[in-house]
């Protein structure tokens, strides 16, 4: 990540209160893919004050200012992380919700294929692939 939610915040012109600044950490510190209530529950181990109200209009505003990206990978919760990410790919475990992150040169060349034999010149895709395991963990 090439700069902090903070800093992202400020460059966008977004009034940070010290809540808004809490929710900014905890997203800045997960490793996951968290939904609202599990950002909720973080932020408000930091500040019992940050109400579930506060941690939803906060995600939207950064949804809507390009800071956050939301997923929806079937289980009925939205999901976040950070727009600037590089580039990956999702594969949900659909047993355990388990999402996990990978990058795999031959299929971004494979939808560079197909996007150039369709006509087109490809300019951004998400791939999510839902699966189960094949043993038993």
């Amino acid at each position: 990540m090439t700069d902090t939610i903070l800093s992202r915040c400020q460059a966008h012109g977004l009034r940070m209160t010290e809540q808004r600044r809490t929710i900014a950490a905890v997203l800045e510190a997960a490793d996951d893919h968290p939904d609202v209530e599990e950002l909720h529950s973080r932020a408000a181990a930091a500040d019992p004050r940050i109400s579930l109200a506060t941690v939803y209009r906060t995600v939207k505003l950064f949804e809507e200012t390009g800071i956050l990206e939301k997923h929806e990978f079937g289980d009925g919760r939205a999901r976040y992380e950070t727009a600037d990410r590089e580039h990956h790919d999702h594969l949900i475990d659909m047993q355990t919700g388990e999402v996990i992150e990978f990058v795999d040169p031959e299929i971004e060349a494979l939808q560079e294929r197909i996007a150039a034999k369709l006509g087109y010149a490809l300019k951004g895709h998400r791939l999510e692939l839902y699966a189960v395991p094949l043993k038993k963990r």
